[in-house]
């Protein structure tokens, strides 16, 4: 057992490959995090107590990305980080992959260097993965006050292993035509492998671990980024990447320099990076990263030089026609904390060179407003009451618009509903707030893929009640969706969910009777006969359909839109002296809602209890349908076929 416990956590090396998306490079002493060191082969070793050692290596080393993303949040308390990587690995540099991950079990787990790659070395990599990771260089630096360039006491930072989660997309294919169980015999049950040849396209990722903060750390800024400080990246031997780096909401901070060095000497020709405040008034930095394998080893540094220095120079955010006017009424959809107004409307509102954000200030206590880093304008209310505000535009350097707007936020009305069963429509009651006189509200029943009819009401002083339409709605949960306008409001778009579904109504079947007036259609051997119908769901769900007759049961339904037919043989019936047959036939819709249709044939060939001579009549009668076909029940019929065409075409 020690020796497979060994073995397994050796092969956490492979984690390295997998998680190293990241192309980290060997680590370095604190006091120069960016000293290179050029390794010709990966080598995996325990300590002294039993840990995995990951130290050391470098991604490239044997694996090979097509490209890769980097996603780094720095958390507000300026030690800590969310860091997310993913990696594409396409064509023949995923069977370049999945050979050396094979061959780094070579000797050490079951299946290691057959060239095939199973789910057991896939599985070694998840499990082990995080403790290797840890042990990792992140190849990133900080340090505080006047701007740095290499040799100095950088502040790394580390991976945190309880933070950091792995996973894998199509690692080991699992439709691969040439995918077969695993032959080592310490195989684990379902255990399969696919030759490390396939060039099937798989994923890597690195994300935080369920109910953690952070997975990456460093010594805390002192002045937590709002003086000076140096951002460092070491990106030697990665190929295609793109690093995205967010800094929490600092006043005034701002990128003042960047530079490449290449072996120490500036390098001009690289792409600067992307700076950019979100409307949150977080500064997101993007850096896009190519360094051609034929460049290696020389050793590739990216330096980021902040400040919270007020520049010489900025503009003061503009208003533009597009934003609410002064004196405007912001209908909010609920109390609490609600997204207003969506970013990709807010966008349009103003301007300047460095973003911008809303600064409101309430009437009412308890109210605030914020932006998220999308531009989603977020009001927290409390109650169903409303509130003034003047609001201002902010830059991240704490400039202000010239103008202020003042606007009144507010609830236009509650609601309730509840279903009608008997007239089969929803009963909405609107509830005016007074936020507003008068308001013409435009109203529907409404589900993912269906509307029913949209009906028009006004609303004053009074609260309503109004009946919506269900038709052309399938059975299931029922939202009611409109809009809201009134002089001097925005226009209120809403959703409203109040937990109400439509009913499935049952499936109807009819069965056709013959001109003699007889239930089937016997074939000359005596031995089964036809039955012929019509099916129809009212709300025009697809239906399955089954037949039961002595105990055994058939499917063999023929359908041509709403028509019906089936074979029945009475062998079974006649082999328990049953010659008088009960068929029942069921429908079961797509809500799972079942109409039957009970029919009762006679054998022609029997004679009635009497002896004389005589045939037995057909019967039929139904449960969830139509009774037998009368001239009225098949114009009936044929009024609901239109009508479930009708749907259909609606639909």
């Amino acid at each position: 057992m020690a020796g497979v416990d060994a073995r397994l956590k050796i092969s956490s090396l492979i984690l390295i490959t997998i998680m190293l998306m990241m192309s980290f490079s060997p680590l370095q002493q604190q006091e120069n995090i960016f000293e290179e060191k050029i390794v010709s082969h990966v080598d995996a070793r325990e300590d002294d107590v039993g840990q995995v050692n990951c130290s050391g290596l470098t991604f490239e080393d044997l694996f090979e990305y097509d490209f890769a993303s980097f996603d780094i949040e720095i958390l507000d308390d300026w030690a800590t980080a969310d860091y997310y990587a993913n990696s594409w690995v396409n064509g023949s540099n995923a069977a370049i992959v999945r050979d050396n991950l094979d061959g780094l079990f070579d000797g050490l787990a079951p299946g290691g260097g057959n060239d095939w790659l199973s789910t057991d070395e896939r599985d070694a990599v998840r499990a082990i993965g995080p403790d290797c990771i840890a042990d990792m260089d992140t190849r990133i630096g900080l340090k505080e006050g006047v701007a740095h360039r290499s040799g100095v006491d950088w502040n790394n930072w580390s991976f945190i292993q309880d933070g950091i989660a792995l996973d894998e997309v199509n690692l080991v294919p699992s439709d691969h035509e040439e995918k077969r169980n695993c032959q080592n015999l310490l195989a684990s049950n379902g255990c399969y492998e696919v030759p490390v040849s396939a060039t099937d396209d798989l994923e890597i990722s690195l994300f935080l671990a369920d109910g953690e903060t952070y997975n990456a750390q460093f010594n805390q800024l002192p002045n937590k980024g709002v003086s000076n400080f140096t951002f460092a990246l070491n990106v030697t031997n990665i190929t295609d990447a793109i690093f995205v780096y967010t800094f929490p909401q600092t006043q005034g901070l701002r990128v003042i320099d960047f530079s490449t060095l290449d072996d120490g000497i500036q390098n001009d020709a690289l792409e600067t990076p992307v700076v950019e405040y979100l409307p949150d008034g977080r500064l997101r930095v993007s850096i896009d990263v190519e360094y051609p394998a034929s460049n290696y080893p020389m050793i590739r540094e990216i330096y980021i030089d902040f400040t919270t220095q007020t520049p010489e120079e900025n503009d003061i955010p503009i208003w533009h026609n597009s934003a609410p006017a002064d004196g405007k009424i912001i209908p909010l959809p609920g109390d609490g904390t609600v997204i207003v107004i969506d970013g990709d409307t807010t966008e349009s509102w103003a301007s300047d060179d460095n973003g911008w954000s809303l600064d409101c200030d309430f009437v009412e206590s308890g109210w605030s407003s914020q932006m998220d880093e999308d531009g989603a304008f977020i009001i927290t209310s409390v109650g169903t009451g409303s509130s003034q505000a003047t609001c201002n535009l902010l830059d991240p350097f704490g400039a202000t618009s010239e103008l202020s707007r003042t606007w009144t936020f507010g609830q236009p009305f509650t609601s309730s509903a509840t279903m009608n069963e008997e007239t089969e429509e929803l009963e909405l009651t609107i509830i005016p707030t007074g936020l507003v006189g008068e308001m013409t509200i435009v109203v529907h029943a409404h589900q993912s893929e269906n509307m029913a009819d949209a009906k028009t009401i006004t609303v004053a002083n009074s609260e309503i009640t109004t009946s919506l339409s269900l038709n052309k709605l399938r059975p299931g949960m029922v939202m009611v969706m409109g809009t809201a306008d009134a002089t001097s409001m925005m226009t209120y778009s809403f959703m409203l969910n109040f937990g109400l579904e439509k009913a499935s109504s049952p499936p109807i079947i009819e069965l056709v009777i013959g001109l003699s007036q007889e239930n089937a259609t016997w074939d000359d051997s005596g031995l089964k006969f036809t039955l012929k119908g019509i099916v129809i769901d009212p709300d025009g769900e697809d239906v399955t359909m089954s037949l039961s007759i002595c105990g055994g049961s058939a499917t063999n339904f023929i359908r041509d839109g709403t028509n019906w037919e089936i074979d029945v043989s009475v062998v079974s019936c006649n082999s328990q002296d049953i010659f008088e047959y009960d068929v029942v036939i069921s429908a079961t819709d797509e809500s799972g809602v079942i109409g039957t249709l009970s029919v009762f044939v006679a054998d022609p060939y029997a004679e009635d209890d009497g002896g004389d001579g005589t045939i037995a009549d057909d019967k039929t009668s139904e449960e969830g349908g139509l009774p037998s076909l009368s001239m009225l029940s098949t114009l009936i019929i044929t009024l609901l076929a239109m009508a479930f065409w009708q749907r259909k075409q609606y639909s």
